[in-house]
């Protein structure tokens, strides 16, 4: 069922939309009329392309969006750590483990700390 618009020149968005408005008012021009739901049955029907209607839609689909390169599986790889009962390697990984305390900014000192809170205080 059309509906009919009463346009309002006063909530005119643009100027064209209220020149139309006061051509409607004074009947130099036909009040439109909408039929929502004609309308809404045209936006289902256009919706849906021809090619999606068929099988052929799918297959376009799936070409689109497969991907340009050949993507390989990945591989799985397993790493253990054999138990071996020797103290000798436990020792070995805390020397190692220790000696990081020598490396880069662990290596802080009461002389880098007095440095520090020098910097850190306002010039007089």
């Amino acid at each position: 069922m059309p509906d009919e618009i009463k346009p309002n020149p006063s909530q005119a968005p643009t100027h064209d939309a209220q020149l139309a408005a006061d051509n409607i008012a004074s009947g130099e021009e036909k009040t439109p009329s909408v039929d929502i739901e004609a309308d809404y049955q045209a936006a289902q029907r256009l919706s849906v392309s021809e090619i999606d209607r068929t099988g052929e839609g799918a297959k376009a689909a799936q070409e689109a969006t497969a991907p340009k390169q050949e993507v390989h599986e990945p591989q799985q790889t397993k790493t253990e750590a054999p138990p071996t009962g020797n103290p000798d390697d436990y020792l070995n990984m805390a020397k190692d483990v220790a000696g990081s305390r020598n490396e880069g900014a662990t290596n802080v000192t009461n002389d880098l700390i007095e440095k520090a809170l020098e910097k850190g205080q306002p010039k007089k």
